[in-house]
């Protein structure tokens, strides 16, 4: 039996795919839901969404398995900013809108405890109970997440952007110095010889 591709997954299908329940999942769920919602879009099976992340967190996996823009396809865009910020793109209309964090949301707020947990855990001082005890409000704080008001959790605005060109396959060239294949568009060129990028940067 086939699955719908375009039906919105839950929150439970995320954790699914993430492995875990954490306040980052919640949080890209609930951004990629913002900006579909006011997009009017369903989930992508193709490349009809771009999406563009502005961080590396546990909320990619969310807007991953939300909006169906994937690494993969070519339609999820990665820029290292830092910001728990996400943009949207309809490729058929040219619609455009951009979810970010509100500064007046703080993690701490919702529950003290949470920082001082997570510094023992980090310094490996945390007891088993404390380890138990951290598990449970963050699975607490991600639930709170699910169920704040969106206005109270991002900024929601439609934004016009120009639309990044679609995916393209590349050729593959064998690197002359450690003999793997690379694609032709990420290779480099070194003492006039095609080298993947490892190799370019070694001394």
């Amino acid at each position: 039996m086939m699955q719908d591709s375009k039906k919105i997954k839950s929150f439970s299908e995320v954790t699914d795919f993430h492995g875990h329940i954490c306040p980052g999942s919640a949080l890209g769920y609930r951004a990629a839901l913002a900006a579909m919602e006011k997009l009017s879009h369903q989930r992508a099976p193709d490349e009809e969404l771009v999406a563009i992340v502005e961080n590396d967190t546990c909320a990619v996996d969310a807007v991953q398995v939300v909006s169906g823009c994937t690494m993969g396809k070519g339609n999820l865009i990665f820029r290292d900013y830092g910001k728990q910020a996400y943009t949207f793109l309809n490729r058929k209309n040219g619609a455009c809108v951009r979810v970010s964090l509100k500064s007046s949301f703080d993690l701490n707020r919702l529950e003290p405890k949470l920082g001082v947990l997570r510094e023992k855990i980090s310094q490996n001082t945390a007891s088993t109970d404390e380890k138990e005890q951290l598990k449970t409000i963050t699975e607490e704080i991600s639930q709170k997440i699910l169920e704040i008001p969106i206005k109270d959790l991002f900024n929601v605005e439609k934004v016009k952007m120009e639309l990044p060109a679609k995916a393209r396959i590349f050729k593959s060239k064998k690197c002359s110095l450690c003999g793997e294949m690379v694609s032709e568009h990420r290779s480099r060129i070194k003492s006039g010889k095609i080298v993947c990028i490892p190799c370019f940067e070694e001394d």
